[in-house]
């Protein structure tokens, strides 16, 4: 059974971002606080408010019936009602019939009950709340506050004036005025505020996804642009010489082949240059990695804790494993549950063990992407392994350990 909830727990809960777990909860909560305060408010009243008479119970049990029916009605409009509050879709037409049929056919008994005189005051006034809540949460995220504060206000006006013209009760007139603006209020704040703190969320979360784009394209463009650099001047000149070697060649004068000598000269000097060119792009510095990191996802509200002691590395497994710290940086980011991440570097017995550890970000397959296969390919051409899975006793720590043995990587730089 636990190993059926950790299933369930890593497949629906795990994947998910960090605004689409706060979406789910929000979603949930609303499904179980219109059923709790709906029915919290109509059964217990009603079962010490009505009378004992035949007619409150022909009343009082449809009463309960339509009340279940109106909670089932609004969990299913929620999903599209917050759709359409977030600009995801288009509430369909005539979403709100049902419910408000519902509403009309509660109120219609809770009158009933007042003209007959079949349940206490209080009763009514109550019952009337439980009533009104299930269609004002999701009508208040479908039409502007104003247009749903003016038609709330006329529906308490019709709903005062048909009780009091029931029972005739001036006290009761005035609670059932409170009531019905105490559920206008609560409408607002419980599910549009609600609302309002998603639609803030997606749009940090879309920042954030078109803060990493523009990373990359700026990337791209600082790589484009020293290639530029490196080949634009010295492709000018071969073109040039190329041309007068051919005019000399073709008037049979010799300086057509130091010309050609030349060229050749510059074509190797190019390649050179665009090979450091490129090696300088791949070749990531492990110190600005780590102060990078930290740095990272400090600002994205995530407490990092690097511990690193300085040791002279040789380049290759600097760069490689300031690779290891990126892409888990990445990782940490892209996934956005993680409250706390540490990294660690020590050297232990002729080995250099780079270990990254988080309290959420488990990426898709546990390890098995194609990211942490990139980095095990790095740390294999310097004789390194890396390891990476779920840790700790209630398995919601995910922890990369790089190592790298000293040896192999002074046989390498050898």
């Amino acid at each position: 059974m636990v190993g059926r909830v950790r299933r369930w727990q890593q497949r629906h809960w795990r994947e998910r971002s960090k605004a689409e777990r706060v979406e789910l909860y929000t979603v949930v909560t609303w499904y179980v606080t219109i059923w709790f305060f709906s029915l919290g408010w109509l059964l217990l009243p009603l079962a010490g408010g009505l009378d004992h008479r035949p007619v409150a119970y022909v009343l009082g049990v449809p009463l309960l019936a339509v009340a279940a029916l109106q909670c089932a009605a609004s969990n299913r409009l929620t999903r599209p009602a917050l759709d359409h509050y977030l600009g995801r879709a288009r509430l369909p037409a005539g979403a709100h019939r049902v419910p408000a049929a519902l509403l009309g056919l509660a109120l219609a008994l809770l009158v009933a009950l007042a003209a007959l005189d079949a349940a206490d005051p209080m009763t009514i006034r109550l019952a009337a709340g439980a009533s009104l809540l299930p269609f004002g949460l999701l009508y208040g995220l479908t039409v502007p506050v104003t247009v749903f504060l003016r038609r709330s206000a006329a529906l308490a006006v019709l709903l005062m004036g048909a009780v009091w013209l029931a029972d005739h009760d001036g006290v009761g007139l005035l609670a059932t005025g409170l009531m019905a603006a105490f559920q206008s209020a609560f409408s607002l704040l419980a599910c549009r505020c609600g609302a309002w703190t998603l639609a803030v969320l997606w749009e940090a979360e879309r920042a954030r996804e078109v803060e990493a784009r523009l990373a990359v394209a700026e990337e791209r463009l600082r790589f484009g642009r020293d290639l530029h650099d490196v080949l634009g001047r010295n492709l000018s000149v071969i073109s040039l010489k190329s041309e007068l070697a051919v005019q000399l060649a073709r008037r049979g004068r010799q300086e057509a082949v130091e010309q050609m000598i030349e060229v050749q000269r510059i074509a190797q000097e190019s390649q050179r240059e665009v090979r450091a060119v490129v090696r300088g792009y791949r070749e990531a510095d492990l110190g600005a990695e780590l102060a990078g990191a930290q740095g990272v996802l400090s600002a994205a509200g995530i407490a990092c804790e690097v511990r690193a002691e300085p040791v002279g590395l040789p380049a290759e497994v600097q760069s490689a494993l300031g690779w290891v710290v990126r892409e888990a940086a990445t990782n940490v980011l892209r996934h956005g549950d993680a409250a706390r991440c540490e990294v660690g570097l020590r050297v232990l017995e002729g080995h250099v063990v780079l270990t990254v550890e988080n309290d959420g970000a488990v990426p898709p397959g546990e390890g098995g992407g194609s990211g942490l296969a990139g980095l095990r390919e790095r740390l294999a051409a310097v004789g390194g392994t890396l390891e990476a899975g779920i840790v700790g006793a209630g398995r919601d720590r995910f922890r990369l350990v790089a190592d790298v043995p000293m040896a192999a990587v002074e046989g390498v730089t050898a």
